[in-house]
């Protein structure tokens, strides 16, 4: 009796041990990614939603809140459409990441822009009149010559129309 009892708890410890080893390697790729955003939420929790072209890139070292030093490309864009927030013709936005100095940094939840690239930014107003994306690469829709984003097969139109809904429903 001693035997089977002492190997019934050996199992469940062994049981147990396993158990926490899976949800340890299951849990830490889950939340380094987040959850993918739906649009209409992206466009509710955003300051300004707009149809832009990259005009250019200008990369600088900046320190962040935790103190380290990066770089951070400053990206002029040219509006053209403005989904949400008060019209603007131009802003200038921040983004993680860049080459300077013969260095390159590439941030993984962000997308690499160069100019000429158009899509739809999610911002959120910093200060100084400079802009972020809204949930770091969530908040750039790249998109392709047929106005589709980038990889996919949601239209433009599409976007404009779940974000002016999204926006109506903030002015309720």
């Amino acid at each position: 009796m001693e035997t089977r009892t002492v190997a019934w708890q050996y199992e469940r410890s062994f049981f147990a041990f396993i158990t926490f080893i899976s949800l340890i390697f299951w849990s830490v790729p889950g939340a380094s990614q987040g959850r993918a955003v739906p649009l209409e939420e992206r466009a509710h929790d955003s300051d300004q939603v707009v149809v832009a072209t990259v005009t250019s890139l200008t990369p600088r070292w900046a320190t962040n809140e935790f103190g380290d030093r990066l770089i951070v490309s400053r990206v002029s864009l040219r509006i053209e459409e403005t989904l949400k927030g008060i019209p603007i013709a131009a802003a200038p936005m921040d983004l993680e990441g860049g080459t300077l100095d013969g260095l390159t940094l590439r941030v993984s939840s962000l997308p690499a822009l160069v100019p000429g690239e158009r899509g739809v930014f999610f911002l959120n107003a910093r200060s100084g009149g400079v802009y972020h994306p809204h949930l770091a690469g969530q908040g750039i829709l790249k998109l392709d010559d047929a106005d589709l984003v980038r990889g996919s097969t949601l239209s433009l139109a599409t976007v404009r129309s779940l974000v002016r809904q999204a926006a109506v429903g903030v002015q309720r």
